[in-house]
Parts: C-alpha cells; structure tokens; sequence
C-alpha cells in the first residue's frame, strides 16, 4: 500500500530546519574534506585522460533537471548514456582510481556542492536520472518527487543497488511520510555504516548511463 502521501511541507523541519542543517554540514564538511577531496582530484586527472568530474542530468524536486556532481571513475570512450550494468564488460571501462572510488563511495562527495546550492540534500530520495520514467512515475504515487533529492535516503540504507524500481519508489515513500530530524540522523548513521561495510554496492553494475 502507498504511504500516505504528505509532500515536503508543513513543519518547520521540513520546510527550514533541514534546509540550514544541510547549508551548514554540507558546508563544514567541503572545508574540513578539502584536503581529501583536492588529493581525490588529482589522483582522477593523472590516472586517466578527462575531465576530473563528471556530470549527470538527474531529475530535482518538482521534477525540474540539474546537473549532479561526481568524481570520474570511468574512461572517457565508454559508450555514452548506455547503464553500466548493460555494458558487455563493464569494469573493463572503470578506472583502477575509479574502483576505489565506487568501493569507498568516494565519488559522491562531490554532491556536497550539489547540497550548498540547494539543489539536493544530505538525506532524501536519490535523484532519478532524466531518462528514468519508471522511477519518476512510481515515486509520484507516494509525493516523493516534490522533495529535494539526497545525497543518501531510506531506499539506500535498506537495499540500494539491489532494490527494485517499485520498492525503492515506496520506500522512498515512506521517507516522505515519515521525514524528521531523528530519522535524518539514523539514516545518515547507517549510510557511515554501510558505506564502511560496502553494503549494499554492486561494483560495476550500478543502474546507471555509464559516464561520458
């Protein structure tokens, strides 16, 4: 059954508390991980040809398009906008860098500066990539799709990768339900977990267009 449908409004969590909580985290974490993150940099510019970061259309709150931010870890002549995991050989085209990355989840800190624009946030459903109708049309049953996308969300602790399109949808339903300061903080604790314990990551086989 669809969880109750309550969009992102009304509270004050909802609709200020979680936006500054996101402006100032997202902006300690850019200056304490400035040494990490200028050492990741480098280590994608000289271990492979390209661009050092990597952007994709992915669909934002009210179903409006932005660019996500992430590290590069795959070479710059994989087959463009084809899903990893329907390329014949798909770790052939990741980077020995890049595969740390994936592992780690590194390649996502980029987001945070995705967050201090506002156009995602720490904890919310993951964005949709542009071409992902399915996934747009099953979180419109639940109003997940008028909330500002996160950096990591409720489908993520409880499947990730794995998940399939319907039941990530509500789950992510249920985050839109049921959002609050305590259920931010767990989920962004489990996410540290699993992050750690890499669970919940299919290396190389990630449903996603392959990188360009």
């Amino acid at each position: 059954m669809p969880a109750e449908k309550r969009g992102c409004d009304s509270p004050v969590y909802r609709a200020c508390f979680k936006r500054v909580m996101d402006f100032v985290l997202s902006l300690l974490a850019v200056i304490v991980l400035s040494p990490l993150l200028i050492v990741l940099a480098l280590c994608v510019k000289f271990s492979s040809p390209g661009p050092v970061l990597f952007k994709q259309k992915r669909v934002g709150k009210g179903k409006t398009f932005f660019s996500i931010y992430k590290f590069r870890s795959m070479r710059t002549d994989t087959p463009h906008d084809m899903p990893t995991h329907m390329l014949e050989n798909p770790d052939a085209f990741i980077t020995p860098v890049g595969h740390f990355l994936r592992k780690t989840s590194l390649d996502e800190l980029p987001q945070l500066f995705n967050i201090l624009k506002g156009e995602m946030s720490i904890v919310g459903p993951r964005p949709a990539l542009w071409n992902q109708d399915d996934l747009v049309a099953e979180r419109d049953k639940y109003g997940a799709n008028d909330c500002v996308p996160g950096l990591t969300g409720w489908a993520q602790i409880n499947g990730r990768d794995e998940l399939p399109i319907p039941v990530k949808a509500e789950l992510d339903g249920y985050y839109v339900a049921h959002m609050s300061f305590w259920l931010d903080i767990r989920i962004i604790l489990r996410t540290a977990l699993n992050v750690v314990s890499h669970k919940g990551i299919v290396e190389g086989k990630h449903e996603e267009p392959s990188e360009k």
